[in-house]
C-alpha cells in the first residue's frame, strides 16, 4: 500500500476525524523488531533495522499531520540486560542513526532530544547526542523525544532528588513538593504530557515508560510489529483517539456541555 501524501491524508482526517480531534503528543512503545526478524528466519538486528524505516514514516507524518511532540520508547534501562550482542549492535545503529538522520531532522525543522540517563552510554555516543541535540535545538517544528536508557521510575526519581537537593540546601521546604514541582524536573518537563499512547506488537502494558506521564493518557494497543506499523496503521490509533471522550474526572455530561459551550 503506497504513503498517503499530504493533501489526501488532511482529506482524510477531515471526514473521519473525531470529536477530541488529533493529539498533541504522541507517546510510542516500538515493540517486536525482533520477533519481525525471527517470524523471517533473520538475526533480530534484521528487524531493529526495518524498525528505523518505520521511524522514519511516523516522523514525517506527525510532522505533516502538525501533532506538536512525538516521544518514541528506543531502548529502555532495562534492556541492557538483553544478550550482549544485540545489545551492542543497537547501539552500533544508535551511532549510525545520529549520524545520518539527523542532517535530514533538521532540515525538516525537527527538534531532535534524547531523554533518559546518558551517562550510561560510550563517550563518543554522548558526543553524538550532544551535537545532534545542538545542531537542532532552534527548529520549531515537531519536537522528537528518543528515550534512551530511560525509564520512567528513573524519571520520577531524577526529579525528587533535584528537590530533596533544594531542601536541603534551604531554598525550599518538603512540605512545598506538590506533583506539580515534581513534573517541573521531568525530562518533559516543558512540553505538553501525552495524549495518545501507542504499543505496537501485542504487548498491553507501559513497561516503565512515562509512568508519570501517562497518567491521563489514552492508551491504544495493537498486535502490529512495529516494521509493519505504516502511516495506515499510524492513522487508525489517531481515529480512535480523536473518537474518544476525556474526562479527567468530570461526567460525560460536562465534558459535552463544555465542548458545545
Amino acid at each position: 500500500m503506497s504513503t498517503p501524501d499530504k493533501k489526501s491524508t488532511k482529506g482524510k482526517y477531515l471526514e473521519l476525524v473525531g470529536p477530541e480531534g488529533l493529539p498533541r503528543h504522541v507517546a510510542v512503545i516500538m515493540d517486536g523488531n525482533g520477533r519481525w526478524a525471527e517470524q523471517r528466519n533473520k538475526p533480530r538486528v534484521v528487524g531493529h533495522r526495518a524498525g528505523v524505516e518505520t521511524v522514519r514514516e511516523m516522523v514525517r507524518a506527525a510532522g505533516e499531520l502538525g501533532i506538536e511532540v512525538l516521544t518514541l520508547f528506543a531502548f529502555s534501562s532495562e534492556n541492557w540486560r538483553r544478550p550482549q550482542k544485540e545489545v551492542g549492535l543497537l547501539m552500533e545503529l544508535f551511532m549510525v542513526a545520529l549520524e545520518r538522520e539527523v542532517k535530514k531532522l533538521h532540515h525538516n525543522n525537527v527538534k531532535l532530544r534524547i531523554i533518559g540517563d546518558k551517562r550510561a552510554f560510550s563517550e563518543k555516543i554522548q558526543k553524538r547526542i550532544a551535537d545532534a541535540e545542538f545542531l537542532t535545538q532552534n527548529n520549531n517544528g515537531l519536537v522528537l523525544n528518543i528515550a534512551a536508557n530511560y525509564g520512567g521510575k528513573w524519571d520520577i526519581t531524577q526529579a525528587v532528588r533535584k528537590l530533596a537537593e533544594r531542601v536541603r540546601q534551604g531554598d525550599m521546604l518538603a512540605e512545598e513538593i506538590t506533583p506539580e514541582s515534581i513534573a517541573e524536573e521531568l525530562t518533559t518537563a516543558d512540553l505538553p504530557e501525552p495524549d495518545l499512547f501507542i504499543r505496537t506488537g501485542g504487548e498491553q502494558r507501559i513497561s516503565n515508560f512515562m509512568i508519570w506521564q501517562l497518567a491521563y493518557t489514552e492508551l491504544y494497543f495493537t498486535p502490529v510489529l512495529w516494521p509493519d506499523f505504516n502511516r495506515t496503521e499510524f492513522e487508525k490509533a489517531l481515529i480512535s483517539f480523536s473518537k474518544r471522550q476525556r474526562r479527567f474526572g468530570q461526567t460525560g455530561k460536562q465534558v459535552e456541555s463544555q465542548r458545545n459551550a
